[in-house]
């Protein structure tokens, strides 16, 4: 029997973030691995990687800021400087995470930063409290830094007309960029149109694979966020656009490996998300500069203009894939106020006296 070699996008993105998690986890203290191994059944793989991330940033600023904790190296602490650790370490410690240098790289985290980073000490804490480990919680006793809402950046209608129209022509791309738009324009414009037509995430675009298309009903299966499969469906202007790229993907041979993948890059490998995020931000800032677009702003335009034309927040939280529409409500806040305005003036009590 012949062997398939063809590589599954998301199975091969598991198994680096496994071996990356391994690497990470190598630097740690050994206890660390113990909480890791027990949350691998219920956190996906991607998050269990930034945890370890937020851990090893953690264990370092103690090491490096801390003179009790610098006497040995990272991978000697035992679970005991757990309990060690006050309130005040940690509170220190965010304050480092605003702004610190490390290796000659500067890293800066604003409110959303830091709460991940509490978030990551929290979690971590909680495990081995719950499982009579340790004896104090002081990461519990932190409050979360209060975060500050954002507006939603998206694009208005006339500005998504202009993004297609532009990689449809290409017209102020600079010569050398448009040797290569000859090349993806087809690609650039049915990945645009998919994005702005369902609102997916970019993760999601580019693990599909061609067989996740069905044409017949006008869907696509994607891995969402968290591991399961769902089904989105598309109209008439991605229909199009897909039907004309697979017509050309058709005539390219992807490199080994590669064969399901539905978008392509120039090297005939599947796209990676680093590729489509240069991409959206190379057309769109020939559009808007005053706007930073990036693929999950695409999201944003199309959740925006589907809340707008339905005002069904939980048909919106469906389709984006939200779990908890409560998330859904906090994006799209500033619209249902909108909606609330107009619904003030919707109701007529009396006759206006002057009409006749």
């Amino acid at each position: 029997m012949e062997k398939n070699n063809t590589t599954n996008y998301h199975e091969q993105q598991n198994k680096e973030n496994i071996v990356h998690l391994r690497e990470i986890l190598a630097t740690l203290p050994p206890f660390c691995g113990q909480y890791f191994r027990g949350m691998q059944e219920y956190i996906a793989s991607r998050t269990r990687v930034a945890y370890a991330y937020d851990i090893r940033v953690f264990f370092e600023y103690l090491h490096d800021n801390n003179p009790i904790y610098g006497k040995k190296d990272i991978k000697e602490y035992t679970i005991d400087i757990l309990d060690q650790i006050t309130r005040m370490d940690i509170e220190e410690y965010l304050e480092y995470c605003s702004y610190y240098v490390k290796d000659g790289k500067e890293y800066m985290n604003d409110e959303r930063g830091k709460a991940r980073k509490l978030a990551s000490l929290r979690s971590f804490y909680n495990y081995f409290f719950r499982n009579e480990l340790i004896e104090k919680n002081p990461a519990a006793l932190v409050p979360m830094p209060k975060l500050h809402e954002k507006e939603i950046i998206r694009l208005e209608a006339d500005e998504v007309a202009l993004l297609l129209d532009e990689v449809e022509s290409g017209e102020n791309l600079t010569k050398q960029q448009l040797y290569y738009h000859q090349k993806t324009k087809v690609r650039d414009i049915a990945l645009l149109t998919l994005l702005l037509g369902t609102g997916i995430r970019v993760s999601e675009c580019v693990g599909i694979d061609l067989q996740d298309i069905d044409f017949k009903n006008n869907g696509i299966k994607i891995r969402r966020k968290g591991g399961y499969e769902a089904v989105i469906y598309f109209g008439e202007e991605v229909e199009t656009a897909l039907l004309d790229y697979l017509e050309q993907r058709n005539h390219i041979i992807p490199a080994e490996g590669n064969e399901n993948a539905l978008f392509l890059s120039l090297q005939n490998k599947r796209i990676s998300v680093r590729a489509v995020e240069k991409l959206v931000k190379k057309y769109a800032s020939l559009v808007t500069n005053l706007k930073k677009i990036t693929p999950h702003k695409l999201r944003s335009t199309y959740g925006t203009s589907l809340y707008r034309e339905t005002g069904d927040i939980y048909l919106v939280a469906d389709v984006l894939g939200h779990k908890d529409v409560n998330t859904t409500r906090k994006h799209y806040a500033a619209i249902e106020d909108d909606r609330r305005r107009m619904a003030a003036n919707v109701i007529r009590l009396r006759e206006n006296k002057n009409e006749d």
